[in-house]
C-alpha cells in the first residue's frame, strides 16, 4: 500500500502543498502570494523550500553552460526557475517581512548568480528569457524600499550583473535592470559608478535606444545630474551621440514643470561650469559645417546642443548670475556669430541666409536656429548687466546683431531674439542708444527696420534718441 501523503500546509487559511516540490505547488504559492494577507503570514520556512529548489534547477543551467549540448533538456527546469522567481517576487511585494526573511537565507546570491549564468547559455529561448526576466523583477522587489536589502543586491550586482544586462538586446531585461539600479544608487554608490563609466554610459544608451522606457530616464534625471563629477567625468568619455542625449535630458530638467530646488541650485551651478567651459573651448567646431563633406558632423551636433543648454541656462535667474561673469563666454559667443555672419554671406552653406520662407517648415540642417540662440544668449548675458552691454559695443557686436536681422527660414524667430537682444543692450544704457540712433543718421540701420523690431529715432536738438515703442523684455 502506497504511503499517505503528507497533509497540505495552511496559508492564512488557504490550502497548499507541502512539502513544496513541483512547478504546481510553486504556481499555487505564486498566486497566494497576490494577496497581502497571504505574503504578510507566510512562514520562511516556505522560501527555504523555495531557495531549495532553486538551487537545484540551477544546476542544469550551470551544466549547459559547461556542455551546449545540454541546453536541450533545460525547458523543465527553467520552468521551476521562472516559477521560483515569481513566487519570492510577488512575496516581496509591500512585505519587508518577507524581504528581510528572503535575503537572510541569502537568495539574492544565488538569484544574481543564476542571472549571471544566463548570459553565458547560448541559446536563444523565450523559456530563457523568461526566467532571466523573473530574476531581475525579483531583485527589484526585494531592494523596493528596503536598504538592507539594497545593499546586498549591490554588493552582488554591482558592476558584473549591470554591464550584462544593461545593453542587452531584450527590451525588458534592460528595464528592469535598470530598475534595480535606481532603486539600489545611492550618493555612495554613485562615486563607485565613476569608477565604473561604463554602467553610466550603458544608462545613456538605453535611454537613447528607449526613451520610452522610465527606468533609464529616472536614473538620469534623478542620480547622475546629481552628481557634477559623475557628469564631468562621463561627458570626458562619451561618444557625442552620447553627449545630446544627456544635454537634452539637462535641458528638460532646467525647463520641466517643477523649478530648481534650492538643494539643485548649487549642483547646476556646476554644470552651468563644465556646460560653458566645454563650449568656449570648442565652439569653433560648428564651422565644419560650412563643407559639404562635414554636413553631419556628430562633434558640431553636441557644440550646438551646448549652445541650447547655456540658453536655457542663462533664462534661469538662479544660474545667469554666474555665466554673466564667465570668463571669455561673452567674447566668444560674439566672435562665433561674427564668424558664421560672414561664412554665411560669402558663400553658399548652412548658415546662408534662406530668404524664403517654407510652406511645409522641414527642419532643413542640424545648424536650424544656431543664429537665432547665439543672439538669444547674448541678450541674457546682458539682461540688466552694464559690464556685459558695454563689452558687446566694445566688440562690435550691436551693428552684428542689427544687420542679422533679416528673413531666415534657418532660424526660426530670428527678428524676435535681435529685438529681445537690442532692447537688453540699450536698456538704461544711453552710449549703446546713442549708438544704434547714429546708425540709423548715417543710414546704417534701417529706420523701418527699427520701427518693425519696436524701436524709433527722435531728434531732440542737436541730441538723437533711441526710444522704445513697447515694453521691455523679461527673462
Amino acid at each position: 500500500m502506497a504511503a499517505p501523503r503528507p497533509p497540505p500546509g495552511r496559508l492564512s487559511g488557504v490550502m497548499v502543498p507541502a512539502p513544496i516540490q513541483d512547478l504546481e505547488a510553486l504556481r499555487a504559492l505564486t498566486a497566494l502570494f497576490k494577496e497581502q494577507r497571504n505574503r504578510e503570514t507566510a512562514p520562511r520556512t516556505i522560501f527555504q523550500r523555495v531557495l531549495d529548489i532553486l538551487k537545484k534547477s540551477s544546476h542544469a543551467v550551470e551544466l549547459a553552460c559547461r556542455d551546449p549540448s545540454q541546453v536541450e533538456h533545460l525547458a523543465s527546469s527553467l520552468q521551476l526557475i521562472t516559477e521560483c522567481f515569481r513566487c519570492l517576487r510577488n512575496a516581496c511585494i509591500e512585505c519587508s517581512v518577507n524581504q528581510n526573511s528572503i535575503r537572510n537565507l541569502d537568495t539574492i546570491g544565488v538569484a544574481v548568480d543564476l542571472i549571471l549564468l544566463f548570459r553565458e547559455v547560448r541559446v536563444e529561448q523565450e523559456s530563457l528569457l523568461t526566467a532571466f526576466r523573473c530574476g531581475l523583477q525579483f531583485l527589484g522587489n526585494i531592494a523596493s524600499r528596503n536598504e538592507d536589502s539594497q545593499s546586498i543586491v549591490w554588493m552582488h550586482a554591482f558592476p558584473e550583473l549591470f554591464l550584462s544586462c544593461l545593453n542587452h538586446p531584450d527590451k525588458k531585461i534592460v528595464a528592469y535592470s535598470s530598475m534595480i539600479l535606481f532603486t539600489s544608487l545611492n550618493s555612495e554608490r554613485m562615486k563607485e559608478l565613476e569608477e565604473n563609466l561604463n554602467i553610466a554610459i550603458d544608462v545613456i544608451e538605453a535611454h537613447q535606444k528607449q526613451p520610452e522606457s522610465e527606468w533609464p530616464f529616472l536614473i538620469i534625471t534623478d542620480h547622475f545630474l546629481k552628481s557634477p563629477e559623475l557628469v564631468k567625468v562621463m561627458y570626458a568619455k562619451m561618444s557625442n551621440q552620447e553627449r545630446v542625449t544627456l544635454l537634452d535630458l539637462m535641458i528638460a530638467k532646467i525647463m520641466g514643470d517643477e523649478p530648481l530646488s534650492k538643494d539643485e541650485i548649487p549642483v547646476f551651478l556646476s554644470h552651468a561650469e563644465l556646460i560653458a567651459s566645454t563650449f568656449v573651448d570648442q565652439c569653433k567646431t560648428v564651422l565644419k559645417l560650412t563643407s559639404a563633406q562635414h554636413a553631419d558632423d556628430e562633434e558640431a551636433l553636441a557644440t550646438i546642443r551646448l549652445l541650447d543648454v547655456l540658453c536655457e541656462m542663462t533664462a534661469n535667474t538662479d544660474l545667469l548670475g554666474y555665466l554673466q561673469v564667465f570668463p571669455g563666454l561673452l567674447e566668444r559667443v560674439i566672435e562665433l556669430l561674427q564668424v558664421i555672419h560672414v561664412a554665411g554671406s560669402d558663400t553658399v552653406n548652412i548658415f546662408s541666409t534662406c530668404a524664403c520662407i517654407k510652406a511645409d517648415g522641414d527642419i532643413s540642417n542640424m545648424a536650424e536656429g544656431f543664429k537665432s540662440h547665439l543672439i538669444r544668449l547674448i541678450g541674457n548675458l546682458c539682461y540688466k548687466n552694464k559690464d556685459n552691454q558695454d563689452k558687446v559695443n566694445e566688440l562690435d557686436g550691436i551693428p552684428l546683431i542689427l544687420d542679422s536681422c533679416s528673413i531666415d527660414d534657418s532660424n526660426p524667430f530670428l527678428t524676435q531674439w535681435v529685438v529681445y537682444a537690442i532692447r537688453n543692450l540699450t536698456e538704461d544704457n544711453s552710449q549703446n542708444q546713442d549708438l544704434i540712433a547714429k546708425m540709423e543718421e548715417q543710414g546704417l540701420a534701417d529706420a523701418s527696420l527699427l520701427k518693425k523690431m519696436g524701436f524709433e529715432v527722435e531728434k531732440r536738438g542737436d541730441k538723437l534718441i533711441l526710444k522704445s515703442t513697447s515694453d521691455t523684455p523679461q527673462l
